[in-house]
């Protein structure tokens, strides 16, 4: 089965200003990614590049096996909602779900009804009106109903509220258990939805740093503290992500994965193991060394 999304060494510039430097990934079907990284990385560009919004600068980038710039066939296909998620100034709410009706080829009125009931949207009311979080909720509410295929999530779920965005996260899983489709969440928020995310697309600076499973992540990072000499000594020839030393004591995040035998050995030389999160990884991969220069793409199976 061919990806849904394809990209080849794509590059977008802005000017003098790289925001993509020769990425290349692959988007699986029925998969919710973690699209991460810091302000400015390049998340919501190639998200725009997904979406027909800029074409690239170079390489091959492809959405369902063709090029997505001005191809109706692809974009319609796609639901992409974000932060900054405008409207036309006349809309009421139920306008806009009204459009969002006719846009969407999978669209689930009944779904759409109980996420307007879920985030208590007020139908008559202007669009120009509502509050951040309300506008926060229409957007999701449009993006989980669309079942879009492809939707893409670029942080509009910032304005809600702790239990609003926990609604939003308990029924796109719910609802993504029923009608698998493909996901892409892009987000600060990552301990939140460390639990949703099945791969990890890492982004920074314009550069793919990690392309993985989250499952193999939590196996291959780990955080190993106690006496220096012995943190040394397991933690071995695994690549260090960062190091804190106090007199004899240190603590390491290391790329090591360890099997049963090597975590009685931790235990026996005084060592305490803990498993790096996504937000830990995420912040240790963008800050180490005094530029950012965090190296090469990690691939799911290298060493």
């Amino acid at each position: 089965m061919s990806p849904v999304v394809s990209a080849e060494g794509v590059t977008k510039r802005f000017g003098r200003v790289t925001a993509l430097d020769n990425v290349s990934f692959e988007l699986t079907d029925n998969t919710i990614h973690g699209l991460l990284g810091r302000n400015g990385a390049g998340k919501t560009t190639l998200m725009q590049l997904l979406t027909g919004q800029h074409f690239a600068t170079a390489g091959r980038l492809t959405v369902f096996g063709q090029r997505p710039y001005e191809n109706a066939q692809v974009l319609d296909r796609i639901c992409f909602i974000k932060e900054s998620q405008t409207y036309p100034q006349a809309f009421a709410v139920r306008h806009a779900l009204e459009a969002a009706r006719l846009l969407f080829a999978n669209w689930d009125e009944a779904f759409a009804a109980e996420l307007v009931e879920d985030f208590q949207l007020p139908l008559r009311r202007s669009v120009r009106k509502l509050s951040r979080g309300m506008l926060s909720a229409l957007g999701v509410t449009i993006g989980l109903a669309s079942r879009a295929p492809l939707t893409l999530f670029d942080e509009p779920y910032l304005g809600l509220d702790a239990a609003a965005r926990h609604i939003f996260y308990d029924r796109l899983i719910t609802d993504y258990a029923e009608h698998p489709r493909t996901v892409v969440l892009s987000t600060h928020l990552i301990d939140e939805v460390s639990n949703l995310i099945e791969r990890v697309l890492l982004i920074d600076r314009g550069r793919l740093l990690l392309d993985q499973s989250a499952e193999s992540l939590r196996t291959e990072y780990v955080t190993v503290s106690g006496p220096a000499a012995s943190v040394d000594r397991l933690a071995g020839t695994g690549e260090q992500l960062h190091r804190e030393q106090l007199g004899n004591m240190a603590r390491v995040t290391v790329r090591r994965p360890l099997d049963a035998a090597e975590r009685d050995r931790a235990a026996s030389l005084g060592l305490e193991l803990t498993p790096v999160s996504l937000q830990e990884l995420m912040v240790r991969m963008t800050t180490r060394g005094s530029g950012r220069d965090s190296g090469a793409t990690v691939k799911e199976g290298a060493r």
